[in-house]
């Protein structure tokens, strides 16, 4: 009985390794990877029973040493292809999904991004059943844990535009999500989450990504917040509304801490139509608006050159009720008290002299040897001291010119000052009509400031010859004389 069983056994080896030898490789194992992780399976289950029986055979000398070794070969072969079939349908079945991508601001104004990626491979006990998988080697491979995940946000122009740059999750296990905050390098509501994992498998989302609800409020920003202001001017302010609420889609826009004097309206950024309440539609997150202020023509003692006035732009929900915004100055704690979205926003009243010069006569006769006197007025309309008022005077060639003062100091705002001119035409002047140009230039805070020009019209007249209009006289007379004595003669006859 004992030696029918080792026949058995040799013959079981004989066979099982002609066996072995038949299973070719199938390409098809590439494509369909599961039939191949299957057949791997069976070889290598195969090659195993060939191996202990081969062992038991070599430990009782019933085989020789080459046939032991090559039946262990064919188990070390059969196990490594099993093992690299079975990696293969792992990565495979490997995926990293994105859960969430949640917007949301800070109290500096500053956005962030709030990433929840998952490993999403799932099924890995119903794959282990499938497949009848031994818990050992299967748990050993981590079927369940995907390594080094790098995550990156970036723009339709492929530019990463987070920070950090990338981010690096060293095991990512199914049913334990990980959560990642990137602070926004740009400002956008749509980007890309770029994804490579496992043996370099890649992933690229284009997401939209979602406001965070629970802050409930508008995000207010503006480019020019902080503006000059010319007194008699408008000043505009870019306002970008952001929505940050998951109950509310009407707001209005006020202004607090502003003077009176200081007229203001908003404006939306498409139409160009004056508001005061907006609503958000439901696929559109942002606005654009501006607000526009005038100030007066004159300074007051709210509204002082060159002093800031600090103000706010509150973005209130519809629903909401607060006291008249009118009614008091607000500091910064109480906005932030009233939990809604506010962009504090500076005014800078500045001024600008204007220069007005008036000539009460533009026209003028002279003889040669005579000279134009004239008084102009200078006038600053501005609404700031004109410094360094100079007169200049263009002449023609060889005229001469006296300019009484020629420079004014300073010239306050509505102040006015008369300047005397005196213009000499020279004695070899000839008859005719000449143009004097009087120019005015200044200074206003350091900017050059320049009046009309006004122009003199000059109209140089023939000079008198006394001997030559009494000989003509003389003439005249003596002709008037022979006519009368003539004629009495001529009645004599």
């Amino acid at each position: 009985m004992k030696l029918n069983k080792t026949v058995i056994l040799l013959v079981l080896v004989f066979f099982s390794g002609l066996l072995q030898s038949q299973i070719n490789y199938n390409q098809r194992d590439d494509k369909y990877r599961l039939l191949g992780l299957k057949r791997a399976k069976e070889v290598y289950e195969s090659a195993k029973k060939d191996f202990e029986r081969a062992k038991e055979l070599y430990s009782k000398q019933l085989i020789s040493e080459s046939e032991y070794d090559n039946n262990k070969a064919r188990y070390a072969d059969a196990e490594v292809n099993y093992q690299q079939s079975l990696l293969a349908v792992l990565f495979e079945n490997q995926f990293v999904s994105v859960d969430r991508a949640v917007k949301y601001q800070n109290k500096e104004g500053k956005k962030f991004v709030r990433l929840r990626v998952e490993n999403s491979s799932g099924g890995t006990e119903e794959f282990q059943k499938l497949i009848n998988i031994d818990d050992k080697l299967f748990k050993s491979l981590q079927p369940d844990v995907i390594n080094n995940v790098y995550i990156s946000l970036s723009n339709n122009d492929g530019a990463i535009i987070s920070q950090p740059y990338e981010a690096k999750i060293s095991q990512l296990k199914f049913g334990m999500p990980v959560d990642l905050t990137f602070a926004l390098l740009q400002d956008i509501d749509a980007l890309t989450v770029n994804i490579i994992y496992g043996n370099g498998t890649t992933r690229s989302l284009k997401i939209y990504l979602q406001k965070d609800a629970s802050q409930n409020i508008v995000a207010v920003q503006s480019k020019q917040f902080s503006q000059e202001g010319e007194l008699g001017k408008t000043a505009s302010y870019d306002l970008t509304l952001e929505l940050f609420s998951g109950d509310n889609n009407t707001f209005r826009l006020e202004v607090v801490n502003l003077p009176q004097q200081i007229t203001r309206y908003f404006k939306d950024a498409e139409g160009g139509a004056r508001l005061n309440q907006f609503k958000f539609t439901e696929n559109v997150n942002t606005r654009k608006a501006s607000l526009e202020v005038s100030l007066p023509d004159r300074p007051s003692d709210e509204i002082k050159m060159d002093k800031p006035i600090q103000f706010f732009v509150l973005v209130i929900p519809n629903d909401k009720k607060i006291e008249r915004t009118s009614d008091k100055t607000w500091s910064q704690d109480e906005i932030e008290k009233l939990n809604v979205g506010y962009v504090k926003l500076e005014l800078v009243p500045k001024g600008k002299g204007r220069l007005l010069v008036r000539a009460p006569q533009l026209f003028y006769t002279v003889q040669p040897d005579g000279s134009v006197e004239s008084t102009i007025e200078i006038v600053n309309e501005g609404t700031r001291i004109l410094d360094n008022v100079e007169v200049k005077l263009d002449l023609p060639l060889n005229w001469g010119k006296e300019i009484e003062p020629s420079v004014i100091k300073t010239l306050g705002i509505s102040e006015e000052k008369q300047v005397k001119l005196k213009i000499f035409p020279p004695k070899d002047i000839s008859v005719g009509r000449y143009e004097v140009r009087i120019r005015t230039t200044s200074l206003s805070e350091g900017q050059p400031v320049t009046g009309e020009d006004k122009t003199l019209m000059i109209e140089v007249e023939g000079g008198s010859n006394i001997w030559g209009t009494a000989l003509l006289v003389i003439l005249i007379l003596g002709l008037s004389a022979g006519i009368v004595i003539f004629g009495i003669k001529l009645s004599k006859k």
